[in-house]
């Protein structure tokens, strides 16, 4: 990965935006720019990228090491503990030379835009619309990432539909499916992963339960995704326990279509707005509006939700090389619920799916 053409690719963004410097602190933006994947504590964490595309930080003195050998060409301040961090972030002031700047505001903690707003005179303008281009288009590498995020997903559901059936807990297929990605080389699970039997699927991101147990005829809804390499894949689908109710067919298959139209529809130049417009109209002229409960989906890369969001009301086009979520659902409390989601790239002609799962009606146990 290039973090220097990244660094200047943000530089680009500051200028277009009359901002001198914007800071970071550990999370999907940080890791971008560096490669360095660093937790947020309770110590101050922060890097600073200038419009002149200069590359500062205040980093503690514990990560020193591995902080000098991956950015060597930072301007670093090492603070140590006893000595706290004030003193550090005033240092961090003087050295890049300015007096305003803007911060990470979806991502930075108060405590920090506060020490910020000590250390550089000013209180910090909040940058999270500014970033959102950052990552908008991925690069070989990032599609790349997802897609072996992806592979690995896939290849785990499949494993894991194998070993289950009538009688298991919602938590106890939850662990296979995790063992079974890890086991395949995941690094971990990009969320909490979501396995859902029955009526509780109706709860779009309900929390699996050691109570409830698959029962014949239930839905199944796996919400779910590998994360490699700081890459995730996130993915849905559905089935039915060793029957489909004849009332639950048409429900299902409504998403099933809509799914293939947000597909088919997706392409550079088709804006979020009329993908989200198009796909729940098809849902609501299959009989269904009042099953609705989200939009059509979201943004995938270091962030699972990132930009852009599918939704009514974003007018701006679809670009190449954008990596989005196609997710219709249908949920009727008490009933079932039903998700088919797909991981899917923006190409310079069309779109190309990275998920390959089956998304027709499909009967396990």
């Amino acid at each position: 990965m290039n973090f220097d053409a990244r660094i200047h690719k943000l530089a680009a963004i500051l200028q277009r935006h009359d901002c001198p410097a914007i800071a970071m602190v550990p999370g999907p933006n940080f890791f971008y720019l560096t490669g360095v994947r660093l937790g947020l504590m309770e110590r101050p964490t922060i890097l600073v990228v200038t419009a002149a595309g200069e590359v500062h930080a205040a980093i503690p003195a514990l990560e020193k090491d591995m902080w000098t050998a991956r950015m060597p060409q930072a301007r670093t301040v090492f603070w140590q503990d006893a000595d706290g961090y004030a003193d550090a972030l005033a240092r961090l002031a003087r050295q890049t030379g300015l007096t305003r700047l803007a911060v990470e505001g979806g991502r930075m903690r108060h405590f920090e835009a506060a020490a910020l707003a000590r250390a550089f005179g000013t209180a910090p303008e909040d940058g999270t619309d500014m970033l959102l281009p950052l990552r908008l288009n991925k690069d070989a590498s990032e599609i790349a990432a997802i897609e072996k995020a992806v592979q690995i997903s896939e290849d785990a559901l499949a494993a894991t539909l194998k070993q289950i059936g009538a009688g298991l807990t919602e938590t106890e297929i939850r662990s296979r499916l995790l063992i079974n990605m890890l086991e395949r080389g995941a690094d971990g699970a990009a969320f909490d992963l979501i396995v859902l039997a029955g009526p509780a699927a109706a709860d779009c991101h309900g929390v699996p339960s050691s109570d409830r147990r698959l029962k014949r005829g239930d839905t199944l809804l796996f919400d779910f995704g590998a994360t490699l390499n700081g890459y995730s894949a996130d993915i849905t689908r559905t089935y039915f326990c060793e029957e489909i109710p004849q009332e639950h067919r048409a429900f299902y298959e409504a998403v099933q279509e809509a799914n293939r139209l947000g597909r088919h529809m997706t392409s550079p130049g088709v804006t979020p707005h009329d993908l989200d417009t198009a796909v729940q109209q098809a849902l609501s002229d299959a009989g269904f509006a009042a099953d609705i409960r989200h939009k059509l989906g979201h943004g995938l890369g270091l962030d699972i939700h990132e930009a852009p969001q599918l939704m009514r009301g974003n007018h701006a086009p679809l670009e190449a090389g954008m990596v989005i979520t196609i997710e219709p659902g249908l949920y009727r409390p008490g009933v079932l619920g039903v998700r088919i989601e797909d991981d899917v790239l923006v190409t310079e002609d069309g779109a190309r799916s990275l998920t390959q799962l089956p998304r027709e009606p499909q009967v396990i146990g």
